[in-house]
């Protein structure tokens, strides 16, 4: 058998050994398919994230829908005491209060913080004015005890603070009475009945050079009892309690002359929500 010359010249010593290694026929370049470009694979791969993370807001965004529609927020059941819902307050007052409150929940804690108020004004320190407060937000079946028990515990004030016996101030002097509602809750509730309790802070006192009671800050929680009557919500009770009471801040404090200026420039709200 022969393997073709170089194998017998290697035998014979006058050439190195050689090894032929057949390759197999290697495409043309017309055939190679050209490499595949490095930004094309990027915008590839940055639309795939971007579809993605479109996907999940999505998905979270009707999450979170599911959770409004049903009253919930992210971290479970959200609070709904203050919560506003987008109805109209109410367009009718009767003796400057806000009257014509819905027969719901939220008509309830809206007459109670009116209410509240009213009852923390200027007014309740005159004798007519506190008559007519009482008798336009109180029941019937308690509007006599509720006149009876208000005008015992005014009565006395007014000397013990510096008014006279209709609740003016002394010349020089700006009597400052305001109940301002921060939040209100609903203790329990039935389409005639409601326990309302409005967190409110206050601000008491004379503003003047010579006062000796200046206007100073309160915080506390008003507690009224509500019954549907003459289409409207009536209070049977109030009852008041202190706080709660948060930290005082860093304010520089107001002279008396500021104060009095302030409360003459801005006006009072009512807060039918």
């Amino acid at each position: 058998m022969s393997y073709g010359d170089d194998y017998d010249d290697a035998r014979a010593g006058s050439v190195p050994a050689q090894t032929r290694t057949r390759l197999p026929d290697q495409p043309s370049s017309q055939d190679r398919r050209p490499p595949s470009s490095p930004g094309r694979s990027m915008i590839t791969i940055v639309a795939v994230v971007v579809l993605l993370v479109a996907a999940i807001v999505f998905a979270n965004q009707a999450r979170d829908d599911d959770r409004e529609s049903a009253g919930e927020g992210p971290d479970g059941p959200r609070a709904q005491a203050t919560a506003p819902t987008g109805e109209l307050p109410v367009d009718g007052a009767t003796n400057g209060i806000p009257s014509g409150f819905a027969q719901t929940e939220q008509g309830a804690q809206s007459a109670a913080a009116n209410y509240a108020v009213a009852l923390g004004g200027t007014g309740m320190f005159n004798a007519t004015e506190r008559d007519t407060i009482v008798s336009t937000i109180s029941s019937d079946q308690t509007r006599d005890e509720l006149l009876e028990s208000l005008a015992a515990e005014y009565g006395g004030l007014n000397e013990s603070i510096g008014l006279d016996a209709e609740g003016a101030a002394p010349e020089g002097n700006t009597f400052v009475n305001r109940t301002l509602p921060i939040g209100s809750t609903t203790e329990s509730y039935s389409a005639t009945t409601a326990e309302i309790s409005v967190w409110c802070a206050g601000l008491f006192g004379l503003a003047g050079l010579d006062s000796q009671s200046p206007v100073r800050t309160s915080w506390f929680t008003m507690r009224l009892t509500l019954t549907w009557e003459d289409s409207d919500w009536k209070v049977v009770t109030t009852e008041q309690t202190e706080g709660p009471t948060p930290v005082n801040g860093d304010n520089r404090i107001s002279g008396a002359e500021e104060i009095a200026e302030a409360i003459e420039e801005f006006g009072g709200f009512t807060y039918a929500r």
